[in-house]
């Protein structure tokens, strides 16, 4: 029987929905304001639980929703990391997920912490049907333009799937149309939408950051490791100091370097 508040604490900190079910109803009667207020916490972290787990369901079921009466349709989603750096490459990732088992945590990558994406990128890597990131260089970005390798980048990443033997039968692409493939369909927010558009999102954000974190030892001035070739205050000072790099979209910085620059 438990006696203490610092028993029951840990066993509500520690118990499933279930169980917690199971607690609250022996513990009703209890006064003690610290029984009252582990319950309460144990109540809210059981909530967001739901929460969360009703939100994952939802990433893969509005996806599996856009093949309609094709529920074994094979569905890729693709993402692009990078679009606004001032040097680096765009990445596009590109991935197939099995219907199970859901991976915990997946979200637009922008909304999940740096070290928590490592984790999630991993598990991605491990179950999915098939995954790539392409990139495009910031000579290719300058030469044609970010649509005209937006493009290029999925098309590819495209081909790269169907290269190992997954044949989509429609491809998911966060944003608006690109009209690059006959299965494409858009999702405005994708990424925060559809399961596989999140895992390429994350995939693609990972290993771009992993690269910008070399080239910064190639190039330590800029700090590419911090801000992986966005314009943060250091960035710009670092042009200012030393001008432009072979990584840099010089197109993308014509509008605060004189034009002696380039």
């Amino acid at each position: 029987m438990l006696t203490t508040v610092a028993e029951i604490r840990k066993l509500l900190r520690e118990a499933d929905a279930e169980e917690f079910a199971a607690l609250e109803r022996s513990l009703v009667a209890d006064t003690r304001k610290g029984v009252h207020d582990a319950l309460e916490a144990a109540r809210r972290r059981i909530e967001s639980e739901r929460a969360e787990a009703d939100r994952l369901a939802g990433l893969y079921e509005f996806e599996r929703q856009l093949a309609g009466e094709s529920p074994d349709a094979v569905i890729v989603g693709l993402d692009e990391v990078g679009r606004g750096p001032l040097a680096g490459p765009l990445a596009v990732g590109a991935v197939v997920l099995p219907r199970e088992p859901l991976i915990e945590g997946l979200n637009d990558s922008k909304q999940v912490k740096p070290e928590r994406r490592e984790t999630i990128a991993a598990q991605i890597e491990e179950i999915a049907l098939a995954f790539t990131v392409q990139y495009v260089s910031p000579a290719d970005i300058d030469r044609n333009g970010m649509t005209a390798s937006l493009r290029r980048a999925f098309c590819t990443a495209i081909e790269q799937i169907e290269g190992a033997g997954v044949r989509p039968d429609i491809v998911l692409l966060d944003g608006n149309p690109l009209n690059i493939d006959e299965r494409e369909v858009n999702v405005v927010k994708g990424d925060a939408k559809c399961a596989s558009i999140a895992a390429a999102s994350i995939l693609a954000k990972v290993r771009r950051d992993a690269l910008m974190c070399s080239l910064a030892e190639t190039y330590p001035e800029y700090g590419f490791d911090e801000n992986k070739g966005y314009g943060s205050p250091h960035h710009l000072k670092a042009i200012e100091t030393y001008g432009l790099t072979d990584i840099h979209r010089k197109s993308f910085c014509r509008s605060f370097l004189q034009e002696t620059l380039f």
